[in-house]
Order: C-alpha cells, then structure tokens, then sequence
C-alpha cells in the first residue's frame, strides 16, 4: 500500500480511524507485561525513521512518537527548530525534500497550518501532525480508544467541550463527523471554533450545539473534556481567563453530566482553572489513561501513514 499524509482525521476518513482504534486495542493488548521499550514481536516498522520535527514544546507528543517507534522496531531523529537551519530560515520546501532523502517520515509539531501543508506537498514520505494551530488529530485518535476502553461507544455519544473552541475541539468536531457522535460546545462570546468545523460535523451526520451555557452542555453528557485556556504562543491575557471561568469543569458540572460520564483532558492542565482538582484527581478522570494512549493510538496512525494498516 502507498504512504499517506496525516494531517487531519478527515485525510484518513472514518474507516480507516476505526481500523487504527481497533490495532491500537489489540497491541496494547498484547504488549501486557512487556517492557516499554521492547519492541512488539512482529516489528512492522525494523529499519524506519521518523524525524519529529518540533517548532513547538512537547512532552506526550515528543515521548510517545519515540516509544511509539521504539515498540514498532523502527527509531527516531529528533529536531528542534532552534538547533536546525528550519529556525535560521530555511524553507519548509526544502526541509521536506531533504528528509524525504534521509527518513522514511515526518512528524511535525508546528504553530502554523499553512507549515505542514507545506511539509505535505514537498516530502516524499509521510507527513503526521503533531499539533497546529487548526488542529490536533493524533490526540482525538488517542481520545476515541480512550472512550471505547471506558465502555462507550462512539455512535450517538453525547461529548460535550468546555472552553476555548482550539484545535483539540476542531479535531473533536471532524471526528464527530466522521464517527457519528454528538457534540455541545460550552464557550464564551469570541471564543467559539472555526465555524468550518462546526459545518463539517453536522455534514457528517453529527448534531453540534453551540451554546454559552455551560449547565446545558454538560446535561447528560457521556464525556466532558476541556483544554488550557491559554494556549502555547499565546499571550497570558487576563481578560481571557475572565470570560473563560465560568466554562470550569467543577463537581457541579460532572454532577450534570451521566452517572457514568468521564473526563477527558490532553495535558498539561492547569487544575483550579479550566478544572477543579477534585474532578482531575477523580474516579471520573481518565486523563492519564489518555495519556498513555497516545502512544498505542500513535503506533496505528504510524502504520496506517506507513501503508501497513488497511
């Protein structure tokens, strides 16, 4: 099979994100008990390299593309933008068609877009998006298996975000689109996502409310899931902080939600703003799960984009 671009869930189309989920489940299965960094026994991936290219800090992003790689016998390249000539001017073309020469992927972490698709055009290998200022697909992939673990199943789920509509959420909403739940949005005046996200969900089949009343969003909702309120790159503006403190995830607004109702956040969080610590620290959270998820979920995006996963 041909290599494929990941740069947003709609490149890979709700099959496929269903195949990646149902990989993920059945190697995280069978890697119990295995050291983290032994290789799975079929090693798909022996003798490819994927450069992460960061212009963008990371901890999730940067460690689990390394295990992910390290479990799937391949390796990595780590670049920083800063310690590369991509920080002192060189073109995204010409980085593309230079590690394209030298590795078999690319998985870039950048602020612009418009960078990635750049990267995409030019590069002969894979191109992953490790987060942009549109969107942030890999962390939904690990979000869904997230769910599905949980006992939930995604057709008719009822999501509802609290906060910033960002790049997390216009992920959410794609994949609302293309795997059939529900999405209520909680956000303040101005603070609302791209309202191209919100068509392309609701073309998908998925009823997305948009709404600034965070009590009503979080009524009998399956999962409630919330992001910094102030994002890398962005200025630290207490005006922001003031629109956004009604949209806190507290025990009130868990209590709202269902019984069985779970909560989702891609870290790092910023407990006593967008969530209260007695909902991060309880028996609802399942931040950390999520966490470690983005390195079972990452494993199957890699081998989908590698041509491996149908």
């Amino acid at each position: 099979m041909a290599h494929h671009h990941f740069l947003d869930l709609g490149d890979a189309g709700s099959n496929a994100i269903a195949a990646m989920i149902n990989d993920a489940i059945d190697r995280k299965a069978a890697r119990a008990g295995r050291a983290k960094g032994a290789a799975d026994p079929d090693r798909p991936l022996e003798g490819r390299v994927l450069a992460l290219v960061f212009e963008k800090n990371s901890t999730r992003t940067r460690v689990s593309f390394d295990i992910a790689m390290r479990q799937l016998g391949g390796t990595v390249l780590f670049l920083e933008a800063g310690s590369s000539q991509l920080g002192r001017g060189e073109t995204i073309a010409d980085a593309a068609r230079v590690l394209s020469r030298m590795v078999d992927g690319i998985m870039f972490r950048t602020d612009d877009h418009a960078k990635i698709e750049e990267m995409a055009k030019y590069a002969t290998v894979p191109v992953i998006n490790g987060l942009t200022d549109r969107s942030h697909p890999c962390q939904i992939v690990a979000d869904l298996l997230t769910i599905i673990e949980h006992g939930k199943s995604l057709p008719g789920l009822e999501v509802a975000w609290f906060g910033d509509g960002n790049n997390v959420l216009h992920s959410i909403l794609e994949a609302a689109g293309l795997m059939k739940f529900n999405v209520r949005v909680a956000t303040p005046a101005g603070f609302e996502p791209d309202p191209e996200f919100v068509d392309l969900a609701r073309a998908g089949g998925a009823n997305v409310t948009l709404t600034q009343d965070a009590g009503a969003a979080a009524r009998e909702a399956d999962v409630l899931v919330t992001d910094t309120w102030i994002s890398m790159g962005q200025a630290d503006g207490d005006a922001k902080r003031k629109a956004m403190a009604p949209y806190q995830i507290d025990a009130d607004c868990m209590a709202a939600a269902k019984s069985d109702a779970i909560f989702l956040h891609c870290l790092p969080a910023h407990v006593g703003e967008e969530v209260s610590e007695d909902v991060f620290e309880g028996p609802q959270s399942v931040v950390f799960d999520e966490a470690e998820n983005r390195i079972h979920a990452q494993k199957s995006i890699l081998l989908w984009s590698f041509g491996q996963l149908a």
